[in-house]
Formats: structure tokens, sequence, C-alpha cells
């Protein structure tokens, strides 16, 4: 059985409603618990703590204070407890540091109750356990429901106050949810509870203590980022909205705190399994991104937007025009994001950004986050994995966007691959790339079939069939542009990655 000293009751200081008033705070371990009246302290025992009565009602003199712990030095007692709420005379506070005796006062207990508790803290036992991890729980949950700040401390201080040991958060992705100590946000693992004790109260209340934990947790982050994840559905609509609809969300966007005014530069994080590039990563690992990034950029001062589109995660970060430095902090929070991405992911996945340029307005925006996205996949298809690319801001792709968001011009480049794009979306991607690659080549049967890794042969069968579908003639030079065209816009547009 372990042996419980002074210094193990007082750790419990809130739940027994003990303090300490004069002596040291520890003694050699106690054998047993007593009550004996202050005028009758010779029957206890050598290695008691005792708790003196008679004292509620009447304050005792010095004198009898002072008798009271020459007596228990005499009989080496481990500490005495004084139940009533009067001061110590400085006589008996100087006696009680000589002697080396624990004097300890309560004013919310009887003698019988007090000794009852005491003795099952001195004997342990699983009654012991049981009600030290109640009390326990019961104090972690008011604190993580009080509504106050900071739910993580003001648990991790309620359990160390309520178990009397040391209770602290250690962060550990790794973690999983079925570990008794583990610390959950939602479905995702953050870390797990320690604790410097292994008691049998510690091994009851612990579990409950980090579920207790997690669910408030997941509460104050749920309140805290609320409003940046009501922007997400909207930035989406943004990115993807015909051009004409733009000046449209201006009223939506203010409610919901995107000041579309401001300078925006976004950025568009992909993930890719070498081994597998159609694998998808799971759900869990990236809930577990977009919770990190949403700690990360809560931390910053500018204004930040957060979105998922499919496996892709997008970052949006707002500020005045003319802001110094805007897409190097951008790419700053990027890197961080990359590294805890791929230690979360695993071995085998890598993430690969693009970085658009500081834009102004709703377009800007919508631009900016155009431009990452191709920078992103292009650095993909070229295969720079992992590689943070920012994009091509004078290059042929920065005039397609431009192109593409014209909502006519779109409209008739669609219209020529029209026949393609009813092949269904796989055939048809195969399609416009085949021929994209054959009228880029000039017309070339050998090169067209070098860049997409087919004979010759191959690549002169599927031109013929797509020849006959588009009805038109692709020696035309007029005809070849406004293909081309065609082809490299509607392989820049969203609706075909």
């Amino acid at each position: 059985m372990e042996q419980v000293t002074i210094g193990d009751i007082l750790a419990q200081e809130g739940r027994l409603a003990i303090r300490h008033i004069a002596g040291p705070v520890e003694s050699p371990p106690i054998r047993r618990v007593e009550v004996a009246g202050i005028n009758g302290l010779e029957s206890a025992s050598a290695g008691s703590l005792v708790i003196v009565t008679g004292l509620e009602v009447e304050v005792p003199q010095p004198y009898q204070m002072d008798i009271a712990i020459r007596r228990a030095s005499a009989r080496q007692f481990s500490g005495l407890i004084f139940i009533g709420d009067f001061a110590l005379v400085d006589t008996a506070t100087s006696l009680a540091n000589r002697a080396g005796i624990p004097v300890l006062m309560t004013a919310t207990s009887t003698a019988s109750e007090l000794a009852m508790v005491l003795d099952r803290i001195v004997q342990g036992g699983a009654v012991e356990a049981l009600s030290r991890a109640e009390y326990a729980i019961e104090k972690v949950t008011e604190a993580a429901t009080s509504g106050t700040g900071g739910i993580q401390k003001a648990v991790l201080a309620a359990a160390t106050a309520a178990l009397g040991i040391d209770v602290d958060f250690v962060a550990d992705p790794t973690v999983t949810w079925t570990e008794r100590d583990a610390i959950c946000v939602g479905e995702v693992p953050i870390g797990r509870l320690t604790a410097a004790s292994t008691d049998a109260s510690i091994a009851i209340a612990l579990p409950v203590i980090a579920s207790v934990l997690s669910r408030a947790l997941e509460r104050e982050l749920h309140d805290r980022f609320a409003q940046t994840r009501s922007r997400a559905d909207l930035i989406i609509e943004l990115v993807f909205a015909e051009s004409s609809r733009i000046d449209g969300f201006a009223a939506e966007a203010a409610r919901a705190g995107l000041p579309l005014q401001l300078s925006h530069v976004a950025a568009w994080m992909k993930p890719t399994n070498i081994d597998d590039p159609t694998r998808r990563p799971t759900r869990l690992v990236q809930s577990s991104i977009e919770l990190f990034a949403l700690q990360l950029i809560d931390q910053r001062g500018e204004l930040w937007h957060l979105t998922t589109i499919h496996d892709d995660l997008v970052i949006i970060a707002s500020e005045e025009i003319g802001a110094a430095d805007h897409q190097r902090r951008l790419r700053d929070v990027l890197e961080r994001i990359v590294a805890h991405a791929t230690a979360a992911a695993g071995p085998g996945w890598v993430y690969t950004v693009g970085l658009g340029t500081p834009q102004t307005g709703a377009s800007g925006l919508r631009q900016s986050a155009a431009e990452a996205r191709i920078a992103a996949e292009s650095a993909v298809a070229g295969g720079r994995l992992g590689a943070i690319e920012v994009t091509d801001v004078t290059g042929l792709r920065r005039v397609l966007l431009d192109f593409y968001a014209s909502p006519l011009s779109r409209k008739l480049l669609s219209d020529i691959l029209a026949p393609l794009e009813a092949l269904g979306p796989e055939r048809a991607l195969t399609a416009i790339r085949t021929l994209s690659a054959y009228i880029g080549h000039r017309n070339s049967l050998v090169r067209a079939g070098e860049e997409l890794n087919l004979h010759a042969n191959a690549v002169n069968y599927r031109i013929r069939r797509i020849e006959q579908l588009l009805g038109l003639d692709l020696n035309d030079p007029d005809v070849r542009f406004a293909v081309e065209l065609a082809c490299r816009v509607w392989l820049i547009s969203p609706t075909t990655q």
C-alpha cells in the first residue's frame, strides 16, 4: 500500500477544504487517522494524523494551542487538524515550526466526516480511488462548462488541483483515438494527457477527463473558427462563378466578413501519392491539415480565408492594397502547412503548392485563385512534386486565364469542342489532349506521339477520328489557331480537373 503524507493531503486541498496554517508541509508517513479532544491528545498514537475536536464553538485559549502542539511533538504525531476558523497565535506557530509538526485547519467538515474521508485516503483502496476520481471529473466538467476562455488551461488546472498531481497535455498527432488518454478535436487526434502518477484514481479519471477536454476543445475551436468556415462556400462559389455574377457577391461577402475590396493573394495546395497518383488522402488526414491551418492562421494578424475543394486546400490572405511582402507571408504560412501535411499523411505523399499574385477586389480574388491553381497543376504535370510554385505572371497561361474569364469567349470556344465533350469526361480529356499536342507540334504525328508516349500511327488514328467528329480541316491555319486556343482554354478550366 502506498504511504500517505501530509503533502499528499494538502495536494487535495480543494477537495478536502483543508488549509495549512503552520509547521512543515510534509511529514513522515501517516499510519492512521484519529479523533481526540484538545485536552485528550495523550490517547492518540504515534504516527497519527489527529483531528482535534472541541473547538467548533469556542475559540481555544493560546495556552491550549501551545500545549496541543507540544504534546503532538512529544508523541510524534504526523500532524494536527483543527476544526474551526481562527488565527493561530504566534507562539503556537513558532512551536509548530520548531517541532516540525504540520498544523492544518478546516471549517467545512465535522470531525467524524473528515476522519472517514482521511482514513480512506490513508488506507487507500477502491472506494477512495473512486471518490477521488469522481471529484476530479466533477471539477473538470465545471471548468469545461464555465464559458471562460482558455478551456484547455482551465481543465488541466482543475484536474491537477482535484487529483493532487500534475496533469498536462502533450501534443502528439500520431496518437490514435482509441487510446485512453487521447485528445481529439472531432475526429482529429491532436495529443494526449499525461499524469505524474499512475494510481487507481488516475486510471479511472484520466479517460473521462480526456473525453471532456476533447469535446470542450471541439466546441471552443468551432466557435473560434465559425466565421472563417462560414466563408468557405462563398469563396468556392466566387472562384467558379461566371464573371457576370461577381458584382452580386458584395452584400453576401460583407455579411460573411469577406472584405472583397481588399488585396487578395491565394495559394492552392494539391496532394499527390507518388506510388498511385489516383489515390486520395484519407478524410482524417484532410481534417488534420485543415485544423492545423486554422490554428496557424488564427495566430497571425492578416485576414485569412480557408476552404477545401475536393482534396485541395485553398488559402487566401487579404490585406490593405499595397501591403508589402503580401505573397511572401502567405508562402511562409504554406511552408508550415505543407510540413504538417506531409507528416500527417505519411510516406509516399507530397503536397504541391501554387501561389497566385496579389489582386484587388472580387475579380482579383478569383483571378489569384485561378493563378494559384494553374501554378500547382503545372508543377504536378511537370514533375515538380512538392514544390511551391509561383504563377507565371507574364506568360501565356495568364493571358488564357483572362480570356477564360469572359463568358462570351468561353462559350464560342466551347462550341468548337462540343462534339468531343459529348464523348464523356474521360474520353473528352483524352481527345482534347491529343488534339492539343498534335496542333501544338504543327501537325507532327511523331512529335505529338513523343509528348503523349504514343506511336505516331496511334496519334494518326485518333486525329482522323477527331477531325470526323469536329468536321474541321486542321490544315487550315485559322482553324488550327481557333482549335488550339479552344483546347488550351478547355484544359485550364476548373471542370476538367
